[in-house]
């Protein structure tokens, strides 16, 4: 079987699919990773980049112009789907022309795009091969895609339905059921990077990661600064991963490049992030409480689900103090609920008992 799986061109929206793409190719399938800007490992899939024409900035100026309310609103993370549905729906138009062109090469035989790849849709509509929507977001796959296929800039063209939805969200964090989809584990994975012995074992203090987004942006909710200005006021050791200031840290501050956060999350005491999905779901499957910055897009929803749910804090990215790194240390209570919901997850299928799914699928 052939297989060809589809996201935007961008490390937040390839990365989820990774594992199941890895999986369909170690049980005997031919897979092809369509995107871009693909991190240092892909776990030896087979890639393809159609992101010469994308560009989210160009989009997201375009859409804002025409809808600067919504835009607005997006910023603060309240706008919903609407900005997310336009914005994808323009970005998605520049790949359907060399996903068409690759596809036109591989002749798939089933297409599986992220949540807002939905030029996968598109394609896969006009091959006539069966589709398969993988959640990769905290927000339910299937009203990403009705958002995204009912843009503007999408108007014209076919978008059927997928076969299947895989649904990633642990159950205690899904706010609308989703009876039809097939369940997964999500499965951390980073795109690889050195990783220092030290990083391997736990430190003779608390250890709290600090990461930020791979994407760079107004209201982008970097953790860093503030937890560098207040670090020497707290019990613990930072390691600030990929950070913007890397000179005159505390003490108990040191920072490292990129590095497979899958791999040095267990060996951590709390996670402070972007709240990014990937971010959010990664140390929920290690069992790590976090601290997340309210934001832009998604991120204001993901920060606050975490927060319900009792296994993170929810603190603008510069209002973060002493107090609230020690509770992040210290509460237990926090790090009960992430571990409840690591155990969720752990009790998922994982993406190899899909892949049957998917070949019954392709079959007919």
């Amino acid at each position: 079987m052939r297989i060809l799986f589809v996201a935007a061109p961008l490390q937040g929206h390839l990365l989820p699919l990774i594992p199941l793409a890895a999986a369909c190719r170690d049980a005997g399938h031919e897979v092809t990773l369509a995107g871009g800007g693909f991190p240092p490992d892909v776990l030896g899939l087979r890639t393809a980049d159609i992101g010469a024409r994308f560009s989210l900035p160009r989009s997201a100026i375009r859409v804002a112009l025409r809808h600067p309310g919504i835009a607005r609103a997006e910023m603060r993370g309240t706008a919903g789907y609407a900005m997310v549905g336009e914005l994808f729906g323009r970005a998605n138009l520049a790949l359907v022309a060399p996903l068409l062109a690759l596809a036109a090469r591989e002749r798939p035989d089933l297409i599986v795009y992220e949540s807002l790849g939905e030029a996968g849709a598109v394609v896969a509509g006009r091959l006539s091969v069966p589709s398969v929507l993988q959640e990769n977001t905290l927000w339910p796959a299937t009203d990403l895609f009705r958002a995204v296929a009912g843009s503007t800039a999408l108007a014209g063209h076919d978008l059927p339905a997928p076969a299947l939805t895989i649904a990633v969200t642990p159950p205690s964090l899904r706010v609308t059921p989703s009876p039809d989809a097939v369940a997964m584990r999500p499965v951390p994975f980073s795109g690889g990077g050195p990783v220092p012995d030290w990083l391997r074992t736990p430190g003779d203090r608390p250890r709290v990661l600090v990461s930020r987004s791979t994407l760079e942006g107004p209201n982008d909710g970097d953790p860093g600064p503030a937890v560098i200005a207040a670090a020497a006021r707290v019990d613990a050791e930072f390691v600030l991963v990929r950070p913007a200031v890397t000179r005159n840290l505390p003490p108990n501050v040191r920072a490292v490049g990129r590095v497979p956060l899958n791999e040095v999350l267990p060996y951590a005491a709390g996670f402070v992030h972007h709240s990014g999905a990937g971010s959010v779901l990664g140390g929920l499957a290690a069992g790590v409480p976090q601290l997340t910055t309210p934001g832009a897009g998604d991120r204001r929803h993901n920060a606050e689900l975490l927060a319900q749910r009792g296994a993170g804090l929810a603190v603008k990215a510069k209002a973060i103090g002493a107090a609230d790194l020690n509770r992040l240390v210290t509460d237990d209570g926090l790090r009960r609920a992430a571990q409840e919901v690591a155990a969720e997850i752990a009790a998922m299928p994982a993406p190899a008992a899909v892949v049957p799914t998917l070949e019954r699928l392709a079959a007919g």
